[in-house]
């Protein structure tokens, strides 16, 4: 999260709380993500099988915190790795996600052909389904299309907010969610008080050439 210092009433070096690795304030609001995150999971998994992505060798941290939180919370469902495709980085960016995106939902189908299945089918997401994911864009693609259904949990940038714990908008002040493509290639949007950039896995903000900003950063919020 971005914001100009002259909106923040404190000193964020000397007035904010530190989250340090032991125990402390941050530990305890990971842990409450947490928990909210595994109260949703409870629901839904009352389901006949869960897709599990599989993003190869290396990258597998994500897909073992999800099998933790699935036996967490007893869950019987049949459990079905299906692997990531990685996008062709020749393409153009539009043209590349579309193309990854139909290779995903490719994935889905074959992974569940191969199963006999009589209820419903899970896929547990990290965040919110609906903000910069593109689970229900996947999903849309499948056929017959499928009845969708999303149980809510804590997205990131309640857990980045909560983390460092700020206001996530300033008073009466504007707020803008972008992507770290974005932020690099248009730079901060103006007339916004507060910026959320996602998606940014380069660290597009050490681009900006502005002293007088204020940025939290965070990644695997909320995880156990």
């Amino acid at each position: 999260m971005i914001r100009k210092a002259d909106h923040f009433p404190i000193d964020p070096l000397n007035d904010l709380p530190r989250l340090d690795s032991g125990l402390g304030r941050g530990s305890f609001v990971c842990q409450a993500a947490y928990d909210e995150a595994l109260g949703a999971w409870r629901e839904s998994i009352q389901v006949d099988a869960i897709l599990l992505p599989r993003k190869g060798a290396g990258k597998d941290d994500l897909a073992t915190v999800r099998l933790e939180l699935l036996a967490a919370v007893g869950a019987q469902a049949k459990v079905l790795p299906f692997d990531m495709t990685v996008r062709d980085e020749t393409l153009p960016y539009e043209d590349r996600v579309a193309l990854w995106h139909d290779e995903i939902a490719d994935a889905w189908q074959r992974t569940l052909a191969e199963v006999d299945l009589s209820g419903p089918v899970a896929l547990l997401v990290w965040g919110d389904p609906g903000l910069y994911d593109s689970t229900l864009r996947i999903a849309d693609r499948l056929s017959p299309k499928p009845k969708i259904r999303v149980v809510p949990g804590i997205t990131a940038l309640q857990a980045l907010t909560a983390a460092h714990t700020i206001p996530f908008n300033t008073i009466d002040g504007s707020v803008c969610v972008t992507t770290g493509q974005q932020l690099r290639k248009k730079g901060l949007p103006r007339d916004v008080e507060t910026v959320f950039v996602m998606l940014d896995g380069k660290c597009s903000f050490m681009t900006l050439d502005a002293p007088d900003l204020l940025i939290w950063w965070g990644a695997f919020l909320g995880m156990p």
